[in-house]
């Protein structure tokens, strides 16, 4: 399919029916059938519409036994690690790594996937920088999270929010490669050189990197290669497609009880980011918007872009946030609030995406 702009109009919607059906068909062995499968008569669509209080829940408690049993702490610190590479190892193995190939059959849709995440965004958060405070940990911890697009409950939203399920599984390997990728540069290329002690920082963060990140990668990809040959294997995918939002769960619990002294003091800080949070959400969703009518998107493909430019992979650089050194705390509060904010921000796209911003009309 050529990136043109002048499409016969027939010609368009054959063009792109024929590259609809053939994502549809690569990517449909990634699809999760398992969804209305209950257990204890909870299905996985429930868990999922219903994490954001999960995650509420579990903070308030984990800030509760930190305050009470204050000794838990080094105990919340050990067990930490191993949940952080469990979360990201399940989290992983749903990501097509292997088929990676899969997200250039819609070249129209990866180049506004790409310009937005990799381009706009970055561009956005840029500007917004010199809106907040005068704190470094606050600095980084905006980066973190929003220089990464989402690879997990982007999906769920994208099938919830009426957009093309097969391109948002299709376009999870190339978001996930290139954000580790491109996340050092776009670091060292905002933050200043008296705020960012780059040898210190990179000593801090690289061995998490490698066996928080790189590891569970690594794991996924020989699971998947495992998993490919025969069908029967992929109940193994679909298991492990409940752990995330338990798993994150008991990840922010740890957290909260951990370092309850820093979220306790980190009030303003997380009052002075909210705003923040709250516009990258509406502009992310506008510039997707802009970038559907430029590269004349169907409006369910411009639901998937505003759902993979609106969402954050906020725990996949929790660990890099978790091994800085003392003083940076502040990094991991700002992470998982802007996790919370986007959730809720999820209720609202929901509604405003397929009902307001990207309505179809009889034309489309």
């Amino acid at each position: 399919m050529r990136l043109n702009r002048r499409h016969n109009g027939a010609h368009h919607a054959v063009l792109t029916q024929a590259a609809a059906g053939e994502l549809e068909s690569q990517t449909l062995y990634f699809e999760q059938d398992d969804n209305d499968q209950a257990v204890d008569g909870m299905t996985r669509d429930d868990l999922e519409r219903h994490q954001v209080w999960i995650y509420v829940v579990a903070i308030v408690c984990g800030l509760a036994a930190g305050s009470f049993v204050g000794e838990l702490a080094p105990l919340f610190e050990a067990l930490l690690w191993p949940l952080l590479a469990t979360l990201l190892y399940a989290t992983f193995v749903q990501v097509p790594l292997l088929h990676l190939r899969e997200a250039f059959r819609d070249k129209r849709y990866l180049l506004a996937a790409l310009l937005g995440n990799f381009v706009l965004i970055p561009l956005l958060v840029w500007l917004a920088l010199p809106l907040l405070p005068d704190d470094p940990a606050l600095h980084l911890g905006v980066m973190l999270v929003l220089l990464v697009p989402c690879t997990d409950w982007f999906i769920t939203f994208t099938q919830l929010g009426r957009g093309s399920t097969a391109r948002a599984i299709a376009i999870t390997p190339v978001n996930l490669l290139l954000q580790l990728l491109l996340l050092p540069f776009y670091i060292w290329l905002f933050m200043p050189a008296s705020e960012l002690d780059a040898g210190r920082l990179t000593m801090s963060m690289l061995p998490a990197a490698l066996t928080l990140i790189v590891l569970p990668l690594l794991l996924a990809g020989l699971t998947e290669a495992w998993i490919a040959p025969l069908k029967e294997r992929a109940m193994w995918r679909e298991k492990l497609a409940w752990w995330p939002v338990p798993l994150l769960a008991a990840v922010v619990f740890l957290i909260a009880g951990a370092q309850v002294g820093t979220v306790i003091s980190a009030g303003p800080a997380l009052l002075s980011v909210l705003p923040v949070f709250i516009t990258f959400l509406l502009l992310a969703a506008l510039m997707a918007r802009g970038l559907t009518c430029w590269l004349q998107l169907p409006m369910e493909t411009g639901r998937t872009l505003a759902f993979t430019m609106g969402t954050r992979n906020s725990f996949v650089v929790l660990p890099l946030a978790l091994a800085l050194p003392a003083g940076w705390e502040t990094t991991v509060v700002v992470i998982v609030f802007q996790s919370l904010i986007e959730l809720f921000g999820m209720t609202f796209y929901l509604w405003w995406i397929p009902q307001r911003l990207f309505k179809t009309t009889i034309t489309d």
